[in-house]
């Protein structure tokens, strides 16, 4: 049965497979394939029923939902790194905005929110992160995704 993900992978017809598989399109498109690749090889007993659940819950059952775009979610992702403090899944995130259509100048002004919401230290340890993505990025000529990371970068989980 071909499921109709319009309104997002989890409907009600919507078989488990379906939601993780729908899932697993939005998270390459989104951080790209090595990254997924890298996060899928490094799966272990331990590791692999919380790969399966962000793919179906984070992926499958809310980056495929219609109510907003690719670039708002990056930007509520980032804001949500930042008020974390989760500094290498925001360097992720800021390389999967830039792969979602966010410019540095649109990363630069949620970064500056954050300031006023989150905090003055954490914005200058998310600007400081930022620095460092776009460095990697410049650094790396015809990469293949702004959204894979350096290989110096550890590997985030997700």
């Amino acid at each position: 049965m071909s499921t109709d993900f319009s309104q997002g992978a989890v409907q009600r017809e919507a078989t488990s497979q379906e939601i993780y598989d729908a899932g697993m399109v939005v998270r390459r498109e989104v951080l790209g394939d090595t990254h997924v690749d890298r996060a899928n090889a490094n799966k272990d007993p331990f590791t692999e029923d919380f790969q399966d659940m962000i793919t179906r819950i984070a992926w499958g059952g809310i980056w495929t939902r219609p109510g907003l775009t690719r670039q708002m979610r990056s930007a509520v992702t980032i804001t949500a790194m930042v008020a974390h403090g989760h500094w290498e899944e925001l360097a992720m995130h800021i390389r999967a905005a830039i792969t979602n259509g966010l410019s540095r100048d649109e990363i630069k002004e949620i970064l500056l929110q954050t300031a006023i919401y989150c905090g003055v230290p954490s914005a200058n340890t998310a600007f400081k992160t930022a620095q460092q993505v776009f460095a990697e990025l410049d650094k790396t000529p015809n990469a293949p995704a702004p959204s894979t990371p350096a290989p110096s970068t550890p590997a985030p989980p997700n």
